[in-house]
Parts: C-alpha cells; sequence; structure tokens
C-alpha cells in the first residue's frame, strides 16, 4: 500500500487523459480570441479586452454536458461576469468598500460548496474577477458599460457553445444512456466476483440519471422515450444482479446442473443485445431488427427450457430455477421494450415516473437550498469553516498587497481564492502545481514576447493558441490549466499597454506570498477530509433506510411508482461516500490502519447495497405473494439498525447490545417459510436469501464501526 505522501504526488503528477478535449478547447479559444480582433480591427482594444474577459472567466463553467445544464450555467456565469465587473470598478475608488466587499463575497462564495460544486466554481471565478477588477476605478456609467461588455463576452462564449443545440439538442443524453446500456451489457458477461465490489454499472446509472434531470420541463416525444429508456435500464440493473446472483447459487449448489449452460447462454444474448442497445444510442443509429428478433426468440426459448421439469435437478436447484425463470421472463419484457424506445418508437406510460429531486419547482429547490446554507451556519460544517478560511485570507491577501503597494496586487488575493479549496488532497495539489506552473508560464511567455514581433497581432494569436491548450489539455492536469493561464493573463495585460516584463515580474512575486498564505492557512487550520467520513457514513445510512422504509411500503401497497427517488438517493449517498474516503485516504497523516479501516467500511457498504438492490428486484416477483408479518418486523429492525448507527456516527452513544438481533428475526423468517405451505420454494424463497444478506452485511457494518471507533460506545462515553 503507497503511503499517503506518495498518493498525494501521484495526484500532483496525474494526466487524466480522458479529460482531453480539443472540441472544447477550440470553441472556447474562438469566444475568449474573437472580441480581441474585432476590438483591434476598429481600433477599441479595450472593449474587446472587457468582453475577452467575461468570455475568459464563463469558458471555465463550458462543458460537454446536457444543454439544458450547459446554458443554464453559462447564462448565470455571463450574469455573474457582468455584474462582478461592475461592482468591483465601482468600488475600486475606496479601499475600505472593496476590502469589505471582497471579505463578505469571498465569505459567500465559500459556503456555496455546501449546495454544489457548479455552484462553488461559479463563487470562486466571481471573486477572482471582482479582485482583478476592483483595481480598475471607472465612474459610474463607464463601470455600467465595462459590466456591460463583460456580460456580452460571456454571451458570445454562451452562444459558441449551445450553436449545435438544434441539430444535436439530445446527443449528451442520448450517449449518457447508451453508455449505461454498454455497461449493463458488460455486467451481464462479468457481474460482480463477489458483494464487496460497487454494484455494476453504478457510475453510468449516475450520469444518465443526472443528464435526464434536465429534461424535466421538456415533455416532446423525444425526452419521453429517453425518460422510459431510464427507467427500462434501472430495471435492467435489479434483474441482471439478481439472475446472475441465482446462477452463483445453482453453480455452487450442483455444478453439473443443466440450468448451468441454459444461463449461461441467456447471458451471452443479453450481452448482445444490451450492446446493440447502447451502440444504436451512442451513434444514432436504429437497433438492427431483424438480429435482435432472433436474439428475442431465442431468449423464450431458453425460459421454456428451464420451465420444463429436470429430475436430475435436486429440490433447491428447482425453486432456484422458478426463480430465474421469472426475472428471465422480465428482462425479456425488458429488453424488448427498450429496443422499442431505442428504435425511435412512439413512447408509452406515464412519464412523472422518470422525474427526480432535480424536476422541483423552482420554489422549492431555491427553499432547500436556503435550508442547507442555514443548516451549514456552524462551526461544526466544513463549508462554514472553508467560507472564514476563505474570506479570512482573501482579506489579508488583499490588505497586505495593498498595504505594500504591490504591483498588480490583485494576484495575490486571486491566488488565494484560487489555491484554496475545501478539502487538504486539493489545496496542497493545486498549490503545489499553481506555483511550478506559474512559473513555467511566466518563463514561456518571456521567450514568446522576445520572439514574437511587436504588435498586436502576434499576441492575439498567441492568446488563441494557448486558449487552446487551457481548455482542451488543462483538465488533464492543474500543472498544464496553470501554465497556460498565466501565459494567457500575461498577453491580455500586455494588450492593455502594461509592458510584459512588469507583468511577468509582479504576477511570480504575488502569486508565491498568496501561494504561501494560501497553504500556511490551511496548514494552521485544515479540515481534514478524514474527519468528514463519519458524517458521510451517517447520510449513506439514513438513505438505505428510507429506501428500505419505501420498498416495503410499495411492495405492501403494490405500487412502485415512489421507489425510483429513494433507490437514486441512497445511491447517491453511498457514490459521495466512496468519493470521501478516496480522498481522505491521500491525505498526508493518513494511517495504514485507518486507510484499511475505511475501505472494510465501504465494502460492507457495498455488499448492503447489493443485498438491497436484489431484494428490490425479488420483491417484485413476488409482488402477488401476501407480505408476512415477518418481512415486516425484519425490515423495521433494518430501519432501526440504521437509524441507531447513523444517530452514533453523528456523537449519539450507543450500546452494542440494544442493536435490534437481526439474525433472530432471520431465522423467523425462515421459520415462516418451513410452516407455510409453498413458501420454501415458492416466491419467498429469495426473499429469505437476501435478507440473509443485509442481516450479515449490517451486522459486520456494525463490527467494523465499532472496531473503528468511529462511534462512541455508551459504555466509553462514560470514562
Amino acid at each position: 500500500m503507497p503511503t499517503a505522501w506518495a498518493a498525494f504526488w501521484q495526484n500532483v503528477r496525474r494526466f487524466q487523459s480522458d479529460k482531453v478535449n480539443p472540441g472544447l478547447g477550440f470553441r472556447n479559444a474562438v469566444g475568449v480570441t474573437l472580441p480581441l480582433v474585432a476590438g483591434a480591427a476598429l481600433g477599441s482594444i479595450s472593449a474587446g479586452l472587457a468582453m475577452s474577459t467575461g468570455a475568459l472567466n464563463v469558458a471555465f463553467r463550458d462543458s460537454d454536458g446536457p444543454y439544458v445544464q450547459r446554458a443554464r450555467q453559462l447564462l448565470i456565469g455571463s450574469v455573474v461576469a457582468g455584474f462582478t465587473v461592475f461592482a468591483g470598478t465601482l468600488c475600486a475608488h475606496s479601499t475600505g468598500m472593496v476590502l469589505t466587499l471582497t471579505t463578505v463575497w469571498a465569505f459567500a462564495a465559500g459556503m456555496l460548496v455546501a449546495v454544489s460544486q457548479p455552484s462553488a466554481d461559479v463563487g470562486v471565478m466571481s471573486v477572482v474577477m471582482l479582485l482583478v477588477y476592483s483595481a480598475v476605478p471607472l465612474k459610474p456609467e463607464r463601470a455600467a458599460l465595462a459590466g456591460v461588455f463583460a456580460l456580452a463576452g460571456g454571451l458570445v462564449q454562451t452562444g459558441l457553445s449551445l450553436a449545435f443545440w438544434p441539430l444535436r439538442r439530445y446527443l449528451p443524453e442520448r450517449r449518457a444512456l447508451g453508455n449505461l446500456y454498454v455497461a449493463l451489457g458488460s455486467a451481464a458477461t462479468s457481474p460482480p466476483e463477489h458483494a464487496a465490489q460497487a454494484p455494476p454499472a453504478t457510475a453510468q446509472s449516475v450520469a444518465a440519471q443526472n443528464a435526464l434531470a434536465t429534461l424535466d420541463q421538456d415533455h416532446s416525444i423525444e425526452s419521453e422515450r429517453f425518460r422510459l429508456l431510464l427507467i427500462q435500464a434501472e430495471r435492467m440493473r435489479l434483474s441482471v444482479m439478481a439472475l446472475a446472483r441465482l446462477r452463483a447459487r445453482i453453480g455452487r449448489e450442483q455444478p453439473e446442473s443443466s440450468a448451468l449452460t441454459i444461463l449461461d447462454r441467456y447471458f451471452e444474448i443479453c450481452t448482445k443485445v444490451l450492446n446493440a442497445i447502447g451502440g444504436s444510442l451512442i451513434v444514432g443509429v436504429p437497433v438492427s431488427a431483424d438480429a435482435d428478433a432472433d436474439a428475442l426468440k431465442e431468449m423464450g426459448i431458453l425460459a421454456e427450457r428451464l420451465r420444463q421439469p429436470d429430475s436430475a435437478r435436486s429440490p433447491a436447484v428447482e425453486a432456484m430455477a422458478v426463480d430465474a425463470r421469472f426475472q428471465m421472463d422480465a428482462l425479456a419484457g425488458q429488453i424488448r421494450s427498450a429496443i422499442d424506445l431505442a428504435s425511435s418508437a412512439t413512447p408509452a406510460g406515464n412519464s412523472a415516473f422518470a422525474r427526480r429531486e432535480a424536476g422541483k419547482r423552482w420554489n422549492l429547490r431555491l427553499y432547500g437550498t436556503l435550508a442547507t446554507l442555514r443548516a451549514n451556519l456552524t462551526h461544526e460544517s466544513a463549508a462554514w469553516r472553508h467560507a472564514v478560511r476563505l474570506a479570512v485570507c482573501v482579506l489579508a491577501g488583499d490588505a497586505l498587497a495593498r498595504g505594500f503597494e504591490l504591483r498588480r496586487s490583485y494576484w495575490l488575493p486571486m491566488t488565494i481564492a484560487i489555491v484554496l479549496k475545501p478539502d487538504f488532497t486539493a489545496t496542497f495539489s493545486r498549490g503545489v502545481l499553481r506555483l511550478a506552473g506559474t512559473f513555467a508560464g511566466l518563463a514561456f511567455a518571456t521567450v514568446l514576447v522576445h520572439v514574437l514581433p511587436a504588435g498586436n497581432a502576434g499576441e492575439i494569436a498567441s492568446v488563441a493558441v494557448l486558449m487552446f491548450v487551457v481548455r482542451g489539455w488543462g483538465g488533464a492536469n492543474y500543472g498544464i490549466l496553470a501554465m497556460s493561464v498565466t501565459a494567457v493573463v500575461v498577453f491580455l495585460i500586455s494588450l492593455s499597454g502594461v509592458s510584459a516584463k512588469e507583468v511577468i515580474n509582479a504576477r511570480a512575486l504575488n502569486t508565491v506570498i498568496g501561494g504561501a498564505i494560501a497553504l500556511l492557512a490551511y496548514w494552521i487550520w485544515p479540515t481534514w477530509e478524514r474527519t468528514q467520513v463519519p458524517e458521510a457514513m451517517a447520510r449513506m445510512l439514513d438513505g438505505y433506510r428510507n429506501y428500505v422504509q419505501a420498498l416495503v411500503a410499495s411492495y405492501e401497497a403494490g405500487n412502485w411508482d415512489g421507489l425510483d427517488r429513494a433507490r437514486v438517493a441512497g445511491r447517491l449517498a453511498r457514490t459521495n461516500l466512496e468519493a470521501c474516503i478516496e480522498r481522505s485516504n491521500a491525505e498526508p497523516g493518513a494511517s495504514t490502519e485507518g486507510i484499511r479501516s475505511r475501505n472494510a467500511l465501504l465494502a460492507s457498504s457495498h455488499r448492503l447495497a447489493h443485498a438491497l438492490l436484489a431484494l428490490e428486484a425479488v420483491l417484485n416477483t413476488a409482488r402477488n405473494a401476501p407480505p408476512r408479518e415477518t418481512l415486516r418486523k425484519f425490515a423495521h429492525d433494518v430501519e432501526l439498525t440504521l437509524c441507531y448507527l447513523s444517530s452514533a456516527l453523528r456523537g449519539s452513544p450507543l450500546a452494542p447490545e440494544a442493536l435490534p438481533d437481526l439474525r433472530e428475526d432471520h431465522r423467523a423468517l425462515l421459520h415462516t417459510s418451513e410452516v407455510d405451505s409453498g413458501a420454501q420454494d415458492g416466491p419467498y424463497a429469495l426473499v429469505n436469501v437476501e435478507t440473509d444478506r443485509i442481516a450479515n452485511s449490517l451486522n459486520t457494518l456494525s463490527e467494523e464501526l465499532l472496531r473503528a471507533r468511529l462511534i462512541p460506545t455508551a459504555e466509553r462515553s462514560q470514562d
């Protein structure tokens, strides 16, 4: 296992080739360069620079995400850029007003990490622009004009990003769904080897959910088709998991059973068809009707073969074969529906089932955002600590730069705002790469200044090329981003009439001081990611508790329409915990014991996720069987266990003997199966298996939490 420092330096040096995007770099380079060319041609380079600055800042909000989501972010970025330029230039006459404004603005930007990462990015961008333009005092009418120019530059960049929307309106959503179906095909061929692995296609499922969340106000036939495709994919994901688990159980019980051959062939066909559906969505061509008709016909034949009695099968294998047949029939129906939808047929069914939390009315979303911010206004919140740290450091840096009358003093607090992040790893890796990239960029810009011919043409061309590198390759490594951005800024300021030599020297000095302040502040008052693991774990357990409650309620009511939201919320909470643990493991000072303990907790949570998802699949199969009182008791005690554990993770003492006895609850379930006629071999069989896994995974998770000392026991709290 690598040391924490080795993991940190690996993060610094990492080059993520999957984030290289020349197309994005090209359109952003055009958006930044176009105003400069127009300004130079019309003899108003200052107006061109203002527009280019707005386009530059908005460019960092651009992406290849869904067009609706992209448009919203770019338009908000454009408005924020214009207002920030106006506020900065208007308040620049008063040092006291500037310091007050930047401090409050930095605190607000820091608090936005509690809302979402895109919100936090917009906040940091606005702080940077405010600091830059607070060094350019203008009269009110001139300040308003500068803000309008910055807004116009942002709108130019927005227009370039959305130019192909009418022609390729649903391309990002279609690709996200296609990737999900291809991942399901891989899962059918190679299901997880053990339950400690994450459920298959998790990342692709989350990406598809996020992509389609922007279509909630779109009621066209195409958007309805995408919603139904996502519903079918989620149903298939559950069926594939349940069928793979049945295949494994049959293999352990009777390795020579003919059912294994049938299931293996069935999985081969599923993989072929799911890959064809995914490929058609990604490429944008219809699914081959003839080939898939043959595949669906063979799937039906295989299900019929499994229906036929086989004296060579043991009673246990025969019962599992019945359950497998149910899953095969369900999966075949889901695939038929997906083929029809992927081939652009008219969709059917109610679209409300696919609408998620992001589809709430705007006023409810606003209330939720305010509630989140209000809940984080406490020193126990990592967002609050980050906001205070950011505000204090920006204020100190700005005051220091102004007090010593440093040239281009805004670079000092600007560096602080860019480097300082909520977690240790991001702050120090960005700090190291920011300093190294800045000096490399300054050196590169110095060479170009001496090589290029004098005049605006060479500098504008340099901006275009460097901006192409910034957005095309900057996402792969922050060092490349810092180096290229530094050189871009040198040439932009040089276009305003300031000598390149003065820009280079001033930026070097301010960057060093700003970076040192940011790193020193974080070292003095850190927010260690590993301290956030208990809360992230508690939120995941809360999500699972809500999922269990919704699952049992849906089973008893026979109405499954409201279950999707609870399942998605639990999955998102689990993936957030995974990211939190990954960051905490990379922190300097993380012990080997702590890393192993957190990884064990993660494996236990994966096992629990497997069992809960499989339980949903088998309860769907058993929807016509009457609910048993013993299942209600088991579900109630599972909810109680999750509630106890999440409360303990938040500091409430827990006596281990107070946890419900899930093993006894499961024994009662088995006893009910033995007493009830046909329950042992009927639809309840897989329910018994998955509840056994839930009991085992929850008991293991409880023991791991106690062993890791993440929760206080009642005895320990009295010491």
